[in-house]
């Protein structure tokens, strides 16, 4: 069988993966970077499935690397758009108000985005109309003017050219088959040395990072995540319309997205299910997942971080158009008149659960063993801190171990 060697193996060419391998080359021209993935192409999972939504970075912990990286990820990858020729859309977002309750924690969603450095703006509910006309707020929103668009598959394309154009390797159709702890894994086509390895493999992070000897305490739960859309004469909106965040539930809820190519997007679901990579009710799914999901399940049940039995009883339903849709027009009544909705192919969220205390994890998580680092979370805004937070891999964890 044939043989490989490289300084740096990458394992998923999502958009963590490209990043990681262009970080590590920014750094070390000349070293070898090998970025290698199971699928016939790059982005073929989350990161070519997602919203291409470029986030403020307001929603999270400003001790989180995800507030860390999410602002200037939004910069970052509008730089890559503009050297690219790739069409950003700065349409800003709005974040509505339903009730008492969520203006408050309007005021505290506002609290961490300033102390995240994002500009934000709290304004009374008169002054929606000049921002987004069809929307409707209880007596304030919040206005986020960096909040932008783009398309995930030319981003992925751009960040593919770019790693290649640096003298990085892509190999496609290449599944580890075996890996040891001597810098060494094997896939159809042969044996791959390396002298160190980053795993960025998504859905399947955990079970590989297991496989090299990882000892953790982590199960992971799908959730389908699944859009419907209609072109934008239709529901003419001018930016992004999203609801206060749930206080316990880790999900963003039904708000409206809009597309380069000319559509409004109203979703996503976050149903659980039991498959990694199952985006259709038959395929993508195997014994381990669903062993695997079941045990993240029956602790996110046991724990008391979040209302997961509340989680299934808000998603399950919003498979059916009418829920949605219902569920959107709280925030842009036009949208129950709307016909025609097309539904989108699913996405798949999945969701890092912590097993001893049942915590779904809301930040980034790498772990670090011998010459292997392993991103064991990295969902959303993962697509928007790509760039900065590769290069917090490969400064942190990959060059200071190459030396």
């Amino acid at each position: 069988m044939a043989q490989e060697t490289c300084d740096v193996l990458v394992l998923g060419a999502g958009i963590v993966g490209l990043a990681v391998g262009i970080a590590i080359l920014e750094n070390r021209p000349h070293s070898r970077v090998l970025v290698v993935d199971k699928e016939s192409n790059f982005g073929m999972h989350a990161s070519g499935r997602n919203s291409g939504v470029l986030h403020a970075g307001f929603y999270y912990s400003p001790d989180s690397l995800k507030a860390k990286f999410c602002r200037e990820g939004n910069l970052e990858l509008k730089k890559l758009c503009k050297t690219f020729e790739i069409p950003v859309k700065e349409c800003g977002k709005v974040v509505l108000t339903q009730n008492e309750e969520e203006e408050n924690r309007l005021d505290e969603l506002h609290r961490r985005g300033v102390e995240n450095g994002v500009e934000l703006e709290i304004l009374e509910r008169e002054q929606l109309s000049k921002y987004e006309p069809l929307a409707v707020t209880h007596r304030r929103f919040m206005w986020s003017p960096n909040t932008a668009i783009s398309d995930s598959h030319s981003v992925l394309e751009a960040m593919a050219k770019k790693f290649s154009s640096m003298g990085g390797i892509l190999k496609f159709n290449s599944r580890a088959e075996f890996v040891n702890k001597n810098g060494e894994i094997q896939d159809q086509s042969g044996q791959i040395q390396f002298r160190q390895l980053v795993n960025c493999s998504g859905a399947q992070a955990d079970r590989l990072a297991k496989r090299m000897g990882v000892q953790h305490e982590y199960a992971m739960v799908p959730f389908m995540g699944i859009y419907r859309s209609v072109a934008e004469k239709q529901l003419p909106l001018r930016t992004l319309v999203y609801p206060v965040p749930h206080s316990i539930n880790p999900f963003l809820g039904v708000h409206f997205t809009l597309t380069i190519d000319g559509k409004v997007k109203i979703g996503p679901t976050a149903i659980p299910i039991l498959g990694r990579e199952q985006y259709s009710l038959m395929s993508g799914w195997s014994g381990n997942d669903i062993k695997e999901a079941l045990r993240g399940t029956y602790s996110l049940l046991q724990g008391k971080t979040h209302d997961f039995s509340e989680i299934v009883r808000q998603e399950w339903p919003k498979l059916l158009q009418k829920k949605l849709v219902s569920d959107g027009s709280k925030l842009v009544p036009m949208a129950k008149n709307v016909k025609g909705w097309i539904r989108k192919p699913p996405g798949i969220r999945a969701q890092l659960v912590h097993t001893p205390t049942g915590k779904l994890e809301q930040d980034f998580v790498v772990t670090n063993y011998l010459n292997t680092t392993h991103i064991l979370n990295a969902v959303s805004p993962g697509w928007t801190s790509a760039i900065p937070f590769g290069r917090y891999i490969s400064s942190e964890f990959v060059i200071p171990k190459l030396s």
